[in-house]
């Protein structure tokens, strides 16, 4: 199995938004969003991935297809330096979960950004929590904080680290 993080130019940018509508429709049954009336959740942030130097986004593919994305930027919520990193979103195909792709493509993300690093994950993402669990004591060898205060506007937890 072949995988690749590629960075998505903005010429391909329709591919980015479908897999994010992907996305969206599996994350749903967390956030019970709802499709607007053109049938589309809708990403408010996606543009800003082409005119805001602080956000990178990345497709996941394996042997040529995409597989999934990751969205990087630095809107943290636990670490207050200005040139850490967080995974703003993560989506792999249901096709290819299981399979090591999230695993290595997550550790390729914090291998290309080096310094500090948060990843949030939402209390009602169960599915979730062993995934970045197990990625992130393997990739740190367990030397990372774990913040776990909900806040007024985030229901879930964290984990903040560096990457060297």
């Amino acid at each position: 199995m072949n995988i690749e993080i590629v960075p998505v130019c903005e010429k391909h940018k329709s591919v980015l938004r479908q897999l994010i509508e992907l996305y969206c429709y599996d994350f749903s049954e967390y956030t019970h969003d709802e499709v607007d009336e053109h049938g589309f959740y809708g990403y408010s942030y996606l543009d800003h991935y082409w005119t805001d130097e602080t956000r990178h986004p990345f497709f996941i593919k394996v042997n040529g297809n995409y597989a999934g994305f990751v969205l990087v930027s630095n809107r943290c919520r636990y670490i207050t330096n200005e040139k850490a990193h967080t995974i703003s979103e993560f989506f792999i195909m249901r096709r290819y979960r299981r399979q090591n792709v999230g695993d290595f493509a997550a550790k390729y993300i914090f291998d290309l950004f080096k310094g500090d690093w948060e990843v949030r994950v939402l209390d009602v993402n169960k599915p979730a929590h062993p995934f970045w669990n197990k990625v992130i004591n393997g990739y740190t060898n367990g030397e990372h904080i774990f913040h776990s205060e909900p806040t007024p506007d985030w229901d879930g937890f964290g984990y903040s680290f560096k990457s060297i």
